[in-house]
């Protein structure tokens, strides 16, 4: 049996959850331990400047090959902000975790919320303190800071005249797990994506209320919380909230359910509508605001004193949503009635105890869940160390396999488990041994598990303090697919994808399953075929109005607004970068020379449809500012006209770019040295004369360039440049730097334009 990672990490991990380990729309695995969040980033295919940190040495047995991770982590302090004695000095308002401060549960943003276009991280400790985190450069090795104390931003909206509801209300659960849950974003069926954040953080409190939250991305800082709305709900604790996928009826229409808990083992639901309104059309692209309705349904599960140890939702295809809830030794699954002839209702099913070990036990807390898509099963982790399979999420939910046989079932997985568990120690391991998992999560939604254990005797008395405990994260996958379940996952890579997520992200299971060197070769062609596949051309129905208000405060930011929505809001434009991707990888495992030859020539196609698409989008903005355009505009106006004229241009872009060619020449008197295109080589500052707008060589050898594109052939010296244009003497830049546009063109592209994915380091 491959393992494809396999890491000792030095911590201790107090609460197991299914939120324990988590992936963030960024493709990272968020971990959440005692004194820190552990970020990894897996080192799937795509190219970083960076070597990872970590590269497992496991995972060579069947020609798998091992996966690397970039790591870093974020740590809070140890003692509390809030000294809540000082605010209220009421016994309920009492926080005992303020004795020894430690993280309880993570909540992952939506992507591209910041203004570097990334996740945000919202962290609960056992203070019942709430603080917000971005990334400050590198997301995958650098640093994360606080860039918001939440609690001081409930404390301020408390409206109640009563000190110790105010104070109940900015306590967010602590005592429990989950009390806090960042829904996606929805897909309000608006093309291009609009630049705007629907997605809202909900805070269960210890007044038996939920705060809803959204977040504002600032000019002048990675952005923070506002305040929305308080919903009461309950004279208990919240401990446990959830929300469904996004729902939309109509264009700007869309419902969630936000699923919550209280301590008493109540059960309820908050139906959540969203409505976005066009309040302008005078700019570009439409400014909208967003309309938000909130209403409580009845109970699903009233009150039973028994405590709600996981709360969340899992979505299979061609149905409404499911909500899974777990109490001690029972998982309960609901949903609603939809027009689909589908269950509906609630479903108990008691867990039953795996014996592997001398802490086996049917009532452990779950640490984790995974819905695999194919197989239409959900997979359960529990802290003893056991995983557990129901079958038939769509139809019938049974613990028993479809097939007589299958693997999939509870005893087949506890047992792999506990096989890998032994084949990664390397002193062997008895029946007195328990791997407690703390949290798991699906790699791949298929075969493939990630989770982190602590190995331990519950028999042995002896203390170990907490440099000493030490847990494993392992990556493996717990049964082969076969090559056509692997094209599939090919194929709907590309199908329904959101525009905030990353790309690699969305890659992950693909590119996981790519690296078998067993079964590349003989998938390597069909993959070709399906990235050949390009989805139509979106960009060529952009309609862009011209500006006639003059060079004024209100076109730079209207331009940057547009330059982003456009670039990064089409779906077909997102679908080739990710197809640019795996083509690239594809190239890079190829060892037969003709096939790879193949793959340069479908990647190679993909980078010039990706190109067209953004010289399209470029050109049609220059259009619509020709009014406004200066003098030192000129030589960037003209290389994006060079570059729409390159053959094998489509015929529509080199006609709209002749256009505009000619609208320049007629405005303004051109200088041939400008027109010549001439540029200082990044490396040794010499002059290059660019002959070939699609690879330059300056008089001492240096080459730059690649194939039609934009970043290199486009704005390279621009963005080799981007420190001296904000902070250099003028006489030291390169001429096209002195643009407006070309600065604002900057500020706009928060992602690479051919990958799609963040940058991990800003020059």
């Amino acid at each position: 049996m491959a393992i494809y990672t396999s890491l000792a990490v030095s911590t201790v991990i107090l609460n197991p959850s299914e939120r324990c380990l988590q992936w963030s729309d960024d493709g990272q695995a968020c971990i959440t331990t005692k004194a820190a969040v552990h970020i990894m980033t897996p080192d799937s295919g795509i190219n970083f400047s960076t070597p990872p940190d970590i590269k497992a040495l496991r995972g060579d047995e069947q020609g798998e090959q091992p996966l690397g991770w970039f790591r870093t982590m974020i740590e809070l302090a140890r003692g509390p902000t809030h000294v809540w004695p000082s605010i209220c000095q009421d016994w309920g308002a009492i926080t005992l975790g303020s004795l020894d401060v430690s993280l309880r549960e993570v909540a992952c943003s939506p992507g591209n919320l910041t203004s570097r276009g990334r996740c945000v991280i919202a962290i609960l400790n056992s203070n019942a303190e709430v603080s917000l985190w971005a990334a400050a450069k590198n997301h995958l090795k650098g640093e994360w800071t606080n860039i918001q104390d939440v609690t001081g931003l409930l404390l301020s909206t408390a409206s109640s005249e009563d000190v110790i509801r105010n104070t109940l209300r900015a306590q967010v659960t602590s005592l429990l797990l989950c009390s806090l849950a960042w829904s996606k974003q929805p897909d309000h069926r608006i093309t291009p994506t609009p630049i705007l954040d629907s997605s809202m953080l909900a805070l269960g409190n210890r007044a038996g209320c939920i705060e809803f939250s959204r977040f504002n991305r600032n000019s002048n800082s990675e952005g923070s919380l506002s305040y929305i709305h308080t919903e009461p709900l309950s004279d208990h604790w919240i401990t446990h909230l959830s929300w469904a996928p996004w729902i939309t009826y109509a264009a700007g229409h869309c419902e969630s359910l936000l699923a919550f808990s209280t301590d008493n083992g109540n059960v309820g639901l908050v139906k959540v509508t969203q409505n976005l309104q066009s309040t302008s059309n005078v700019g570009f692209v439409p400014e909208y605001t967003t309309s938000v309705v909130f209403n409580v349904q009845d109970s699903i599960c009233e009150a039973d004193k028994r405590s709600v140890t996981a709360l969340t939702w899992v979505q299979p295809p061609g149905r409404n949503p499911i909500l899974v809830y777990t109490k001690p030794g029972l998982v309960y699954l609901w949903s609603w009635l939809g027009s689909e002839p589908t269950w509906y209702g609630t479903r108990v099913l008691p867990f039953q105890t795996q014996k592997m070990s001398v802490g086996s036990s049917a009532i452990s807390p779950v640490s984790g869940v995974s819905y695999v898509l194919h197989r239409d099963a959900l997979v359960l982790s529990l802290f003893d160390g056991s995983l557990h399979a129901i079958h038939g999420m769509t139809t019938e939910p049974t613990w028993s396999p479809p097939l007589v046989g299958d693997i999939l079932t509870s005893a087949e997985l506890s047992r792999a488990s506990r096989a890998l568990f032994a084949k990664v120690t390397p002193a062997g391991i008895s029946y007195l041994d328990v791997n407690r998992i703390g949290g798991m999560a699906s790699y791949d939604s298929q075969s493939t598990l990630i989770w982190i254990y602590e190995s331990l005797r519950p028999t042995d008395f002896g203390y170990k303090h907490e440099a000493q405990h030490e847990c494993m994260l392992l990556t493996a996958p717990f049964w082969q697919l076969d090559d056509e379940t692997v094209l599939h996952t090919a194929s709907e890579a590309f199908a329904d994808i959101s525009c905030g997520s990353a790309p690699i992200h969305h890659l992950r299971a693909l590119m996981l399953h790519l690296r078998s060197n067993a079964r590349f070769s003989a998938l390597c062609p069909q993959v070709l075929g399906i990235l050949s596949q390009v989805p139509p051309d979106q960009t060529t129905t952009i309609v862009l109005p011209p500006w006639t208000h003059g060079l004024n405060d209100d076109l730079r930011p209207q331009l940057r607004k547009s330059l982003t929505t456009h670039l990064f809001g089409w779906h077909n434009l997102l679908s080739l970068r990710m197809r640019l991707s795996i083509a690239d990888l594809c190239w890079k495992l190829c060892k037969d020379p003709e096939m790879q030859a193949q793959c340069g020539q479908v990647a190679q196609g993909l980078l010039a449809a990706i190109s067209h698409c953004v010289l399209r989008i470029l050109v049609r903005h220059l259009r619509a500012i020709i009014p406004v355009i200066t003098a030192p505009d000129i030589p960037f106006v003209l290389r994006e006209v060079v570059q729409s004229l390159l053959p094998g241009s489509p015929q529509d872009l080199a006609d709209e770019a002749q256009a505009l060619s000619d609208t320049l020449t007629t405005s303004f008197s051109i200088d041939p040295a400008i027109a010549a295109l001439h540029e200082h080589c990044p490396a040794c500052r010499t002059e290059v004369p660019l002959h070939d707008i699609t690879r330059a060589t300056c008089p001492n050898g240096h080459a730059w360039g690649t194939p039609p594109s934009f970043g290199k052939a486009s704005l390279f010296g621009h963005l080799v440049h981007t420190l001296d244009v904000k902070a250099s003497d003028e006489s030291q830049l390169p001429v096209a730097a002195l643009s407006w546009i070309v600065r604002d063109l900057l500020e706009a592209v928060q992602r690479c334009l051919f990958c799609g994915n963040n940058f991990v380091e800003i020059v």
